[in-house]
């Protein structure tokens, strides 16, 4: 089979391929580091070998788990936030299809726990009255606020509406493997449990419990998933020569565009399924690089849609961006432009043509376009959109990310910049322990 391809020719006019190249020995340095676990944040690498590790045997506890559901649910809701949601849903919605949501016989996947909007958890509620439904929850603590307060609610409507022994059997708990709240939960409910590494960040850990249950439970092949995953560990190993390892090439190119000016990097993709992907990916980056008043700004685009209101600024702003395209080659499904007689919209020039041909021109011409007003990209080559090479991707963009952090010189793998705003919110709350924080906030808002 083949691999995802990552491509550089169009950012060599704006940074050398001598240039790139001269990164080597540092990303060498950086990848020995990650291997040895010497680094910065050494504590959560457990997912640098984590597709390796994965046996055939957890593989099939976490189907049988989803198997339960799918036959016992019309809906179930995923309760997470940040990592604990955003792989899955990445994966979900790229190999689901856009539809699926009305079709029968398997359940509708939804999300809770990601925010705190009265109005949606409201409308989540109403539009589970009635309903059979089941409940991922997925906390290492169990106090997160966003997610808590959500499961509460769930956990009491589920209780209500199917009893709570049929309720234990249709939560399940992924945390801790021996601490905090929602673990004694799930032992004095006796929910089924999975356990979140301790070795692994939530950013990180989409290839654990937190997204192969949820994905499982979407009917998707998290044993393809799996195996991408693991031909890719092979791909960006230690002992892959430089330019052959696109882990490495991709780390390397986007630190010498930041060292170049380009500070924002903006991931491209044409196919609308991989909006959630691309969400996945601004988390991985941006909360493990912005850092210490380091770290390129991730953005996103769909395109062509985007083209039509972000385009405008990425063609002609301000020149600090640089974009990292995802293209898939082959599409898996096949459509053919009509022929009309009358031909009023004047797209007969493009009958007999399958819409991939245009949006692949669309593609090309943008990426053309790009580079002559200053923008470089990269392109990530994809063979088709399935779930070994969402795999693929998956590691890729993690082994590069472990990579890229350390060339910063910053710790990847934490995120003490998330604590502020969680500080402040208690305070106004008037969290117990949290009392000399609230006389300073109030006394600053007066």
């Amino acid at each position: 089979m083949q691999d995802i391809k990552l491509s550089i020719e169009n950012c060599l006019g704006f940074v050398s391929e001598e240039t790139i190249k001269g990164f080597e020995a540092q990303v060498k340095s950086s990848a020995a580091t990650l291997e040895a676990g010497t680094g910065l944040g050494n504590d959560f690498l457990g997912w640098l070998h984590l597709p390796s590790s994965i046996t055939p045997e957890f593989l099939d506890d976490i189907q049988e788990t989803a198997n339960y559901l799918r036959e016992n649910c019309e809906v179930v809701v995923v309760a997470g936030i940040g990592g604990s949601y955003l792989g899955a849903k990445a994966v979900i919605d790229s190999l689901s299809n856009s539809f699926e949501w009305l079709q029968p016989n398997k359940p509708v996947m939804v999300y809770a726990g990601n925010n705190i909007g009265e109005d949606y958890l409201a409308e989540l509620c109403e539009f589970l009255k009635g309903k059979k439904f089941g409940i991922i929850n997925i906390s290492k603590s169990g106090t997160t606020t966003e997610t808590a307060l959500a499961f509460r609610l769930l956990k009491t409507q589920l209780e209500e509406q199917a009893g709570k022994e049929a309720a234990q059997k249709l939560i399940v708990a992924v945390t801790d493997k021996a601490k905090g709240a929602l673990r004694t939960l799930a032992t004095q409910e006796g929910y089924k449990t999975y356990v979140i590494p301790d070795n692994v960040g939530g950013r990180f850990s989409v290839l654990t419990p937190v997204g192969l249950l949820p994905i499982a439970v979407a009917g998707l092949d998290v044993r393809q998933l799996v195996a991408g995953a693991q031909r890719m560990e092979q791909v960006c190993g230690v002992d892959t020569p430089f330019m052959e390892n696109p882990a490495a090439v991709y780390a390397a190119t986007r630190n010498a565009l930041y060292q170049n000016g380009k500070k924002i990097e903006i991931l491209v993709n044409y196919q609308p399924k991989l909006h959630f992907f691309a969400e996945w990916w601004k988390q991985l980056y941006g909360e493990s690089e912005g850092k210490d008043g380091k770290g390129i700004f991730n953005a996103a685009v769909d395109f062509t849609t985007d083209l039509h209101s972000m385009g405008q600024w990425i063609q002609e702003g301000e020149r600090t961006i640089f974009e990292t395209v995802i293209s898939i080659n082959t599409p898996n499904k096949t459509l053919v432009i009509p022929s009309d007689e009358a031909n009023l919209d004047g797209l007969n020039f493009l009958a007999g043509k399958r819409v991939d041909e245009v949006n692949k021109m669309a593609e090309l011409g943008t990426m053309l376009a790009h580079v002559d007003g200053g923008v470089p990209n990269m392109k990530i080559e994809v063979p088709e959109l399935n779930a070994y090479y969402i795999g693929q991707l998956i590691y890729f963009f993690e082994k590069a990310c472990g990579i890229s952090g350390y060339l910063l010189e910053v710790n990847p793998f934490n995120q003490p910049g998330v604590e502020a705003y969680k500080k402040n919110m208690f305070a106004l709350l008037e969290k117990p322990g949290y009392e000399k924080e609230t006389e300073a906030i109030k006394a600053r808002l007066k």
